[in-house]
C-alpha cells in the first residue's frame, strides 16, 4: 500500500481505555500459534532486491496443509522467469453455490529496508513497549497473516462455509519500477479464474488511534487515487559553462517546476468523500468540523473549501495533486546542460482521467519547449470506486459494535493506491476493511515500521469474525 488512508480526525473522542503500549493481550493459545505464524511471515525477506515471495507463500501453504487444505484447494503460482515473484491462492468451496465467492486478499512483498538506517534489525520481529517492530509489521503483513490464521482456524475448528472462501497472498505490490512484477496484475492476466468473486477485502481501512487507545474511527476505503507519473523534459544544444546563454534547460526546467508547484486542481467529491467529511465532521466540534460538513453538503461552497484546503492532508483528500518528486540535468561541471528532466506524482482523484491532467500541468506551464512525457514507470489501471453497498458495509458495522461499542464506521477515499485497481478489471469490487488501526506514526514504508500489539489482537478477532459473518452468508 503506498498510504495509508486520509482519516483525518484530530479531535479527541470519548473511549475510555488504557493506551495501546501499556496492554499486554493474555497469552491465549490461539495468539501464540498466531504470533508464530506472524513472526516467520516477518522474518522472511520479501523485498524486490534480495527476498523471496515465493518462499513464503510456500510457508503459508504448509501451514494450510497442516490445518487440512489440500492440494487441490491450493495454487502455488511462480510467474514465468520470476522465481522469486510468487504467491498462493487458496480456494475453499461453500456449500450454497448460489452465494458469489468472498475474496480475501493481501500482498506478502515489503517496501526496502536498510539495517545502517533502523533502530533494530528490520527483518526480525522484535515486541517492545506494546509494538511489533520489523518492516512489513503493518504493510501489509499483518493483515496477509491474520487472513491465513483465520482459513486455518476455522479448517481446523471443521467449520463449514456457506460461502466460498478464496484468498491470495500475492508479490509485488510495493513495485515502483519497471522490474517489479505485479502478482496481482499477472493473476488478472493470466488466471482471472482464481481471484474471480463477489467481493474482495483488502488493505487500507483501519484508522488511527484514539487519544485514550483503541481505534479512533473503523475505516472502510471505498475509493482511492490513481496514481500517474510524468516527465518534465527540456533539451537545448548546450555548451560551455564559460560562455552562459540566457536560454538554459535547467533553468527552464526549474521554472516549469514553480509552475507546477502553484497548480490547484479544483475541488472534486464523490458519494465516498462526501460520507467522509459528512460523518467525520460530525465527530469534530471545531472549526474544522463546520468546515467539514458544510462542504459535503454544499461542495461549490469555496470558504469551506479554502479553509480545508490548508490542511494538506484533507487537501491532498478533496482533489487531484501532483507534485515534483524525482530531478536530474547536465552532463558535466564545466558544461552548460544539454537536457534536464523533473519527475512529477500525481495521485487523480475518481472522476479524473490522466489525459486530463497532463493537459491541466501543460496548460499551467505553459511552454512548448517543457515536454510533458509520460513516466517509463508500469502504471496501475485508473481506480473504479465500488458502490457503498449495505451488504458489505452493514456486516463491517454489525460486528464492529461487537468489538469496538460506540465507535463509528465511516467510508474512506485512499490519497495511496492498493491492488483493487487490478480487481476491478475483472469486475470484483473491493474494499479495504478496518480493524488494524495505527497511530500514525506506524513507519509505513519508512524507518522502524511497527504495529500496535492491542490493534493486531484484538484486529484479528474483529477481522476473524467478520470473515466467519460474510461466510456465513
Amino acid at each position: 500500500m503506498k498510504r495509508a488512508p486520509a482519516l483525518l480526525i484530530t479531535a479527541a473522542l470519548a473511549v475510555q481505555s488504557l493506551p495501546a503500549a501499556a496492554q499486554t493481550p493474555p497469552a491465549r493459545p490461539d495468539r501464540v500459534a498466531f504470533r508464530e505464524l506472524y513472526r516467520e511471515l516477518i522474518e522472511t525477506n520479501t523485498t524486490s532486491s534480495v527476498g523471496n515471495c515465493t518462499t513464503a507463500a510456500e510457508q503459508i501453504a504448509t501451514r494450510l496443509r497442516a490445518a487440512g487444505f489440500s492440494d487441490k484447494e491450493l495454487v502455488l503460482y511462480v510467474p514465468p522467469g520470476r522465481a522469486r515473484d510468487g504467491g498462493l491462492v487458496a480456494t475453499w468451496v461453500g456449500s450454497d453455490a448460489k452465494l458469489p465467492a468472498m475474496l480475501l486478499l493481501a500482498h506478502i512483498d515489503v517496501v526496502e529496508a536498510k539495517r545502517e538506517d533502523w533502530v533494530r534489525e528490520p527483518f526480525k520481529l522484535i515486541e517492545e513497549g506494546g509494538f511489533f517492530y520489523a518492516r512489513g509489521t503493518s504493510d501489509d503483513k499483518a493483515q496477509a497473516a491474520i487472513f491465513s490464521d483465520s482459513l486455518i482456524r476455522l479448517r481446523a475448528a471443521g467449520y463449514k462455509p456457506r460461502r466460498t472462501i478464496k484468498l491470495a497472498l500475492t508479490c509485488g505490490e510495493e513495485g515502483s519500477n519497471p522490474n517489479v512484477l505485479n502478482g496481482a496484475r499477472w493473476l488478472v492476466e493470466n488466471r482471472p479464474e482464481l481471484l474471480k468473486a463477489g467481493f474482495a477485502l483488502n488493505e487500507g481501512g483501519g484508522g488511527r488511534t484514539a487519544p485514550g487507545g483503541g481505534p479512533e474511527t473503523l475505516g472502510v476505503q471505498v475509493s482511492q487515487k490513481s496514481p500517474r507519473n510524468y516527465i518534465l523534459e527540456v533539451t537545448n544544444p548546450g555548451g560551455h559553462s564559460s560562455v552562459p546563454l540566457p536560454d538554459n534547460a535547467i533553468y527552464r526546467l526549474a521554472a516549469a517546476i514553480l509552475k507546477v508547484g502553484a497548480v490547484q486542481f479544483p475541488v472534486h467529491l464523490n458519494p465516498v468523500s462526501q460520507a467522509y467529511l459528512a460523518k467525520a465532521g460530525a465527530l469534530r466540534k471545531d472549526a474544522v468540523g463546520t468546515a467539514m460538513r458544510t462542504l459535503a453538503a454544499t461542495p461549490s461552497d469555496a470558504d469551506a473549501a479554502r479553509a480545508l484546503s490548508a490542511d494538506p492532508a484533507m487537501n491532498a483528500l478533496l482533489r487531484t495533486t501532483c507534485v515534483a518528486t524525482l530531478l536530474d540535468g547536465g552532463h558535466a561541471a564545466n558544461a552548460l546542460p544539454q537536457r534536464a528532466t523533473a519527475g512529477i506524482n500525481c495521485r487523480i482523484v475518481p472522476g479524473e482521467t490522466p489525459d486530463e491532467t497532463r493537459a491541466t500541468i501543460a496548460a499551467a506551464i505553459a511552454d512548448p519547449q517543457v515536454k510533458v512525457l509520460p513516466s517509463k514507470i508500469q502504471e496501475r489501471p485508473v481506480a473504479v470506486t465500488p458502490p457503498l453497498d449495505p451488504a458489505i458495509l452493514k456486516p463491517i458495522e454489525t460486528v464492529g459494535a461487537k468489538h469496538f461499542p460506540g465507535i463509528p464506521v465511516i467510508p474512506t477515499q485512499s490519497t495511496g493506491a492498493t491492488d483493487a485497481t487490478y480487481l476491478s478489471q475483472i469486475g470484483v469490487p473491493t474494499y479495504g476493511i478496518p480493524g488494524l488501526w495505527n497511530d500514525g506514526s506506524s513507519g509505513t514504508h519508512g524507518l522502524n515500521e511497527r504495529m500496535s500489539a492491542d490493534a493486531l489482537y484484538r484486529g484479528r478477532d474483529y477481522i476473524h469474525d467478520l470473515i466467519q459473518t460474510y461466510a456465513a452468508g
